[in-house]
């Protein structure tokens, strides 16, 4: 693509407005959880110079002035902490990495600490697995099979992938990714390696009913009837609510998912499980795009409430729900919530409400919408089937 059309392509890209949640929780990953500009922008799809007006914004907001420069022996103890900080990423990190490989051969444990030395000395990953230097370096020296050279380079990439799915992709998802990336592999051959690493998919708890039905307010007809999957995006929109623990008390999520790519659309947290945050939520989805024909929700009172019900009408968007007890009429809502849970409520432990928000936000924001692989959708995320099908449209 020559420079006029790729200059052309970024003038054509139509403006986005964003929630000013939003814009917070942006923020946060880049002051509170130490990321940088340039790759919070490039995680949610927006530009450097609009991330880092939020940014100064909030430090303006806050009173916080420009850092002076630091003494030496300011410096010499911020070399000092930086120090102690890797050595402490070190000792968490590696553990998680590795604990898999404990009961593995030496084989293994090697071909590990070889992919691995890069980013670890070899001194601490061989300590971690019990394995000598000595042992580590005659084994580095060894002729090797051209099988196993392919093996053990596959292998590397299998275990990355899983990495960097925080450890949520089976054998299905890891395979479709190496394809994605033009390695041509049988499955059968990257779910041997992963049982050979002992790395596998997170398994599924089982599902719990939370929907409350028990109102006065009128009851939406099922006009949805399972239908999962409309032809083109902004047609159905699917909502529901869902609850996270945390130290400081449960926080509330309520979501809206497109059913043609499963993105989500617009999401609200809180503290109250009221109708004012399933109504923040359809405010964010409205604010980023076309209203939907048809809204499906369970029976739940904050969907049935007056003010919930007088917004969809204002835009001309239908009412279905659920059937009473029925939670599988939104199916792909309930899906969302169990895979939300499966990789990340149920592997954290949540110190405040803030620290939920942030995390929530991050998966949902960069990993669910932008990175993660559905089944249902060929193994493409939400983003990247939207962007298909619509190239394939104007194509037509």
């Amino acid at each position: 693509m020559s420079a006029n059309e790729e200059k052309s392509k970024k003038a054509r890209r139509p403006r986005r407005e964003f929630s000013v949640e939003y814009k917070a929780q942006a923020v946060k990953l880049v002051v509170e959880e130490g990321k940088s500009i340039p790759q919070v922008a490039r995680d949610l799809d927006l530009t450097e110079s609009a991330l880092r007006l939020w940014v100064e914004q909030m430090k303006t907001d806050r009173g916080e002035g420009k850092p002076g420069a630091l003494t030496t022996v300011e410096r010499e103890e911020l070399a000092r902490l930086r120090k102690e900080n890797r050595e402490l990423r070190m000792e968490r990190e590696i553990p998680k990495k590795c604990g898999g490989l404990l009961r593995e051969g030496d084989e293994v444990k090697f071909t590990f600490i070889h992919a691995e030395k890069a980013l670890y000395p070899v001194a601490v990953l061989c300590r971690h697995l019990g394995v000598s230097r000595s042992g580590y370096y005659a084994w580095a020296k060894r002729p090797e099979s051209e099988r196993k050279k392919s093996d053990r380079a596959l292998s590397t990439e299998v275990l990355a992938i899983h990495q960097e799915s925080r450890g949520t992709y089976g054998a299905p998802r890891v395979h479709a990714e190496l394809k994605a990336r033009g390695r041509r592999v049988a499955r059968k051959r990257v779910a041997r390696l992963m049982r050979q690493a002992d790395v596998r998919a997170r398994s599924r708890r089982r599902f719990v009913r939370t929907t409350d039905s028990a109102h006065r307010h009128p009851v939406a007809p099922n006009t949805l009837e399972r239908n999962f999957r409309p032809g083109q995006p902004n047609r159905t929109w699917a909502g529901d609510i869902t609850y996270v623990w945390t130290e400081e008390g449960w926080l509330y999520l309520a979501v809206l998912l497109d059913l043609f790519s499963r993105k989500v659309v617009g999401w609200a947290m809180g503290e109250r499980i009221d109708r004012e945050l399933v109504l923040s939520a359809l405010d964010m989805a409205l604010l980023g795009r076309p209203a939907p024909a048809l809204h499906h929700s369970d029976r739940g009172s904050q969907y049935a409430s007056e003010d919930y019900r007088r917004l969809l009408e204002a835009r001309g968007i239908e009412c279905s729900m659920s059937r009473k007890g029925n939670c599988w009429d939104n199916a792909v809502a309930e899906s969302f919530f169990s895979t939300l849970k499966l990789e990340l409520v149920y592997v954290t432990r949540f110190k405040t409400r803030e620290q939920a928000r942030c995390a929530l936000f991050e998966y949902i924001e960069v990993f669910y919408n932008r990175k993660r692989r559905h089944s249902a959708l060929g193994y493409l995320s939400p983003i990247e089937f939207e962007r298909v099908a619509t190239t394939s449209r104007l194509a037509a």
